[in-house]
């Protein structure tokens, strides 16, 4: 797979990108890679997804009827389309630095009958975050059209820039900090081949999936080289690193090994295991 020649999507101004999310917490680059680029990357969920259920600790929880788990870059044929798109790097170099890296690759799955997610973050706010610096950002990429019955993700604009000192673990909100979030947040509605980015601090949850349909997610995270994170290590063969572009391998913070090993996830939060 090859992502589309420069030009077939409209051109992306990374400045105004990179405006929106320190303004909003999130941007979209719609009709990023074609219709069929994306058809390719719902296949390649459905069969990382089949696999990852079939086994001990293959997936873990974020709530009834949602999933996530980790994947190895040889799992996702279009990996090297999206971390080495022009635009995404210049994106990535531009707000995290030169020596950025490629740190996590996983898919959030909301089955149908999952439920509202409390509001959260991904993570406690970082000490960069009281000079408004973000040190890490996470592209998210649909596998099929979302509508309002998949269960979109919901946002709260600028909440990334929340203190969150009375967060509970640094990541959720309190009951009373509710009825803003609630009248903050909108709802999300990719289509296939649309891309958007965002930093994991604003404050967001997943809503009800009323469909008969699994809405897959693809979640590529990048961080800034200093930050150290508790996710799961990439791995990857020599025969496969080889093929990267350097745009990509020089970026890929992972493991290089002789024989790929299923993921066992280990990235847990308590907080979404329940729902709101």
């Amino acid at each position: 797979m090859t992502h589309p020649p420069a030009g077939t999507p409209p051109p992306h101004d990374v400045p105004a990108l990179r405006a929106a999310i320190e303004r909003d917490g999130i941007t979209s680059l719609p009709g990023l890679f074609p219709r069929p680029w994306a058809e390719r990357l719902r296949l390649d969920f459905e069969a990382a997804f089949t696999e990852a259920r079939g086994r001990e600790r293959g997936t873990i929880a974020r709530g009834p009827h949602r999933y996530y788990f980790a994947v190895h870059p040889e799992a996702v044929g279009g990996f090297a389309d999206l971390a080495g798109h022009p635009a995404l790097v210049e994106l990535f170099t531009a707000m995290l630095g030169d020596d950025y890296e490629i740190v996590e690759l996983g898919f959030d799955v909301p089955l149908p009958g999952a439920v509202h997610q409390p509001w959260h973050r991904d993570f406690p706010a970082p000490p960069e975050s009281a000079e408004r610096r973000l040190t890490s950002l996470a592209v998210n990429v649909t596998t099929v059209d979302v509508t309002p019955e998949l269960g979109p993700i919901e946002l709260a604009p600028g909440t990334h820039w929340d203190d969150g000192g009375d967060f509970e673990h640094g990541m959720f909100p309190g009951a009373g900090a509710r009825p803003r979030y609630d009248a903050l947040g909108g709802h999300r509605h990719p289509r296939q081949g649309d891309v958007s980015v965002r930093t994991g601090l604003a404050v967001h949850r997943g809503t009800p999936n009323v469909s008969t349909v699994a809405r897959g997610v693809l979640i590529l995270g990048v961080t800034a080289r200093h930050v150290v994170t508790d996710v799961h290590q990439l791995a990857v063969r020599p025969e496969y690193l080889r093929t990267l572009p350097a745009v990509v391998r020089d970026h890929l913070r992972c493991t290089v090994v002789d024989e790929l090993r299923p993921i066992e996830q280990r990235h847990d939060i308590e907080g979404l295991v329940m729902g709101s």
